[in-house]
């Protein structure tokens, strides 16, 4: 919420400017503009969602609205409406009659968002992505620790992160990663995995970076790509690491791949074995994303069906307080044809998406199905695109799916690119709980 105002999402219809939409709604341009951080407030793009901050709890009645759809766009019953309205509900709505809306009941949610400072400092960039979201968060996730052969711990830049995070009531998650070489290495996590030795050094030096930061809740362990002979013995190290660090006052959590059964899986789920390790781990964090990805073909990033689908399956082994959504904030350009092995696609924000649609005059349109948004475009060399990406309308449809399944909460892979209506719809949907 912003200041006591509740958020409603608009759909940009032909004819319409941002005058037209604030009229309707009873507010005014510039919070139009400044909840959606428009750069240009003169052109809209048709099919490009909003999101309107109502203030007052009122709304007022536009053309072509009725009850039922009122309603509907603040999940509540037409009837309910109605009465609390005072008014005949199969009446007529005359255009400009103000409805109360009483507050909405907001759920609890944990929110975690993965954060990737590079290099040997901080940048003043990465500094202001956990400025943004901090408030909106319950974990800020570092990542990563990478874990070595050894059993040290190679560590990214810190900086100001814990502080500003703390600043905020936000705790810190110490990611830790096989990654060598900007790769996951089966290879790496099996060395460790197979060493009693090397896992006690390892957990060790995550005891230790964890008090050098300071601010840490939560260690994640994100080991992926492991070969299925190591199945057991993943969720043997992760026995061992709640064993080191719950007496110290930390949580322990995975990241695990998306999968919806546990028979004829890829190489990157046959090791993660989510009835085991859900049993062990205080929660999960599922990566339900990149459906499309960089180079593959082109569709939604996170279709909701295929979400859901990873979430179901997900209830059948843990319980749905141990569960986070994985939550892309990206999307993806890709120029066609696609050619499989050759077409790599572009990422990109959704501010930049609507950018390209707004220079190339393209209309967004929104696959109901995967609840996404989408549009082809032609630059100016002719080459074609497809541009698969996120909205107020997409993240919605996940915040409902959540509060639907009565799952833990959400995780952001991952800030970086900017999505400003995400914040806004995540503390108009959630109370964020801190820890």
């Amino acid at each position: 919420m912003i200041g006591g105002a509740t958020i409603q999402i608009h759909v940009v219809r032909a004819g319409e400017n941002l005058w037209s939409i604030a009229q309707g709604y009873g507010t005014t341009v510039n919070v139009i503009v400044q909840a959606n951080q428009i750069p240009e407030p003169d052109q809209l793009v048709i099919g490009q969602a909003l999101v309107i901050p109502i203030y007052g709890n009122f709304y007022t009645v536009r053309a072509g609205d009725s009850l039922w759809s009122i309603a509907q766009k603040f999940q509540m019953n037409y009837l309910t409406l109605a009465q609390i309205n005072g008014i005949n509900p199969n009446q007529t709505l005359p255009i400009g009659l103000r409805l109360y809306i009483p507050p909405r009941a907001k759920s609890n949610t944990e929110a975690l968002a993965y954060i990737e400072p590079r290099g040997n400092t901080v940048s003043e960039a990465v500094l202001n992505q956990a400025r943004e979201a901090s408030p909106s968060l319950t974990y800020l996730a570092l990542f990563s620790f990478e874990a070595q052969r050894d059993g040290s711990v190679k560590a990214p830049p810190v900086g100001e992160i814990p502080a500003i995070a703390r600043q905020s009531g936000t705790v810190m998650s110490l990611v830790v990663t096989n990654l060598e070489n900007g790769d996951f290495s089966g290879e790496l996590a099996q060395d460790i995995l197979q060493s009693s030795a090397v896992q006690e050094r390892l957990l060790n030096n995550i005891l230790a970076e964890a008090q050098r930061i300071g601010n840490v809740r939560d260690i994640h362990f994100d080991f992926e790509a492991l070969p299925e002979s190591q199945r057991v013995a993943y969720v043997q190290f992760l026995r061992r690491a709640v064993e080191k660090f719950h007496p110290a006052g930390y949580f322990v959590s995975a990241a695990l791949a998306p999968k919806v059964s546990d028979a004829g899986q890829g190489p990157w789920q046959v090791a993660h074995d989510y009835g085991a390790i859900g049993e062990v781990v205080d929660f999960v964090v599922l990566m339900t994303y990149e459906w499309g990805y960089i180079t593959g073909p082109p569709m939604a990033v996170s279709p909701i069906n295929e979400v859901e689908r990873v979430l179901n399956y997900a209830l059948t082994k843990m319980p749905a307080s141990k569960i986070m959504m994985g939550q892309n904030l990206y999307g993806y350009d890709w120029p066609l044809p696609f050619v499989q092995g050759q077409t790599r696609a572009t990422a990109l924000s959704p501010q930049r998406a609507i950018e390209l649609a707004k220079r190339y005059h393209a209309a967004i349109q929104y696959d109901t199905t995967a609840q996404a948004p989408y549009f082809h475009y032609v630059n100016q060399e002719g080459q074609s695109h497809v541009v698969w990406f996120e909205d107020a309308r997409s993240i919605q449809a996940k915040f409902d799916l959540m509060k639907r399944l009565n799952i833990r909460g959400i995780a952001y892979w991952r800030l970086g690119l900017p999505f400003p209506q995400n914040w806004l719809l995540l503390t108009d949907n959630f109370n964020i709980q801190k820890r």
